[in-house]
């Protein structure tokens, strides 16, 4: 299972993650929603930057994480 890497830079308002290796990022796409996303060089999403991001002090952040996939059962 891949590391999830969240920075939240106060001065600069920026709230970024990464659920693969950020030494693999090649290209960044800004969504419009002040979302920038960045993709690897076979276009996967490999993190994201949420740009303008609030205060701590003015909005808690929650953050929900799921696990999705098969179990195997090794014998």
């Amino acid at each position: 299972m891949a590391d999830l890497n969240v920075y939240h830079d106060v001065t600069g308002r920026t709230l970024t993650v990464w659920f693969g290796a950020p030494q693999k990022e090649y290209v960044c796409e800004e969504t419009g929603d002040e979302v920038v996303l960045m993709k690897d060089k076979d276009g996967h999403v490999i993190g994201f930057e949420r740009l303008n991001y609030p205060d701590a002090a003015q909005e808690p952040v929650r953050v929900l994480f799921e696990s999705v996939g098969t179990a195997s059962n090794a014998a």
